[in-house]
């Protein structure tokens, strides 16, 4: 994964479309409110990370300023470096896919030490829904008897797979997708073009840090290939071997989030009468599959991705086993309409 905390700027503001949160969190840091532990909760690439990047610099700063970190003093410097000795940023390491029980036990020792620069100590666990179930035992008592001074900031992409049991010991905020004007006003700035930053967006499915990705990694065509793979193998237009080429380079979870998106994008468009169809109730079904599969993954599973890749998409072909027409499926043998 990509360190987060390499060459910050001095300053980390959140990003325009959680203003309304981050006044929230201010006014309960500045009332001696804001909870020692917190959950936020939202679509990955809209931006969670940044706003637990930013609230974490702001509680480490000496003299922070109209509500950020001031960027100027020896703690902002040292949280710009990534090096800050009361900061933990954990996140899964190098070719994982989990944070591990250890790195848990790590953050539990942290949380009981005394503070090094400050009065505080912040640590953020993204995506912390990637733990497993011994992982979430072992903070969980640092939750329920967090140290003074002491602040956990979990990053959730899928709320479903936190445990009860640390949820209700979090104060949890819920993170919308910014709206499409937001987010093409903030990506205008990279793309210095409304046209492209709206390409961008559709392409991401409305989440501008995926978007912003595409246009900085040059990776946009590539992408738009495999955006709309599972429809063109269900039209006929590719073959099995085919789709399997286009998640060639692609690892196992990114493209079970990208088939799986596909498939959304494709059931969002039809009508409440196709919904009923029986194809249909077979795309629900293969959604139904790959969430298990996207959740498995998450929390460790390691599958070939070759023979994942080809397994699913025949599947796919052989029990939706449609073609795509005037914007509508198809069955087989024409008995159903999607």
């Amino acid at each position: 994964m990509i360190d987060p905390l390499n060459d910050l700027p001095a300053v980390t503001s959140p990003l325009p479309w959680h203003a309304h949160q981050w006044g929230k969190l201010n006014d309960q840091l500045q009332d001696g409110q804001l909870p020692h532990a917190l959950l936020l909760d939202g679509v990955q690439y809209s931006g969670k990370s940044h706003l637990a990047l930013s609230l974490a610099r702001l509680l480490l700063c000496a003299q922070p300023e109209g509500g950020l970190n001031c960027g100027r003093c020896h703690a902002c410097e040292l949280s710009a470096r990534g090096n800050h000795g009361d900061f933990r940023w954990v996140q899964p390491e190098a070719k994982s896919r989990v944070i591990k029980i250890d790195q848990i036990r790590d953050v539990v020792r942290f949380s009981n030490m005394t503070a090094s620069f400050g009065l505080r100590k912040v640590m953020v666990l993204v995506p912390a829904d990637s733990m497993n179930v011994s992982a979430f035992n072992a903070l969980l008592k640092t939750l329920e008897e967090p140290a003074i001074g002491t602040y956990i900031i979990l990053v959730c992409h899928r709320m479903n797979n936190v445990p009860a049991t640390i949820r209700s010991r979090c104060q949890i905020l819920r993170l919308r997708a910014p709206s499409v004007i937001d987010a093409c006003q903030w990506l205008d700035k990279a793309t210095g073009s409304r046209q492209e930053s709206e390409k961008l967006l559709a392409m991401a499915e409305g989440r501008p840090l995926l978007a912003q990705q595409l246009f900085e990694g040059g990776g946009v065509e590539e992408f738009a290939a495999r955006n709309f793979g599972l429809q063109a193998l269900l039209a006929g237009r590719i073959t099995v071997p085919q789709a399997v080429a286009l998640w060639a380079d692609a690892d196992t979870a990114a493209f079970l989030d990208e088939i799986a998106v596909d498939l959304q994008r494709l059931l969002r468009s039809l009508s409440s009468e196709q919904l009923k169809s029986k194809p249909a109730r077979i795309a629900f079904g293969l959604s139904d599959e790959l969430a298990q599969l996207k959740g498995a993954v998450s929390a460790g599973a390691n599958p070939n991705k070759q023979l994942l890749l080809d397994a699913l998409l025949s599947k796919f072909s052989r029990e939706l086993g449609a073609v795509l027409l005037d914007g509508n499926i198809v069955g087989q043998r024409g008995e159903d309409v999607l």
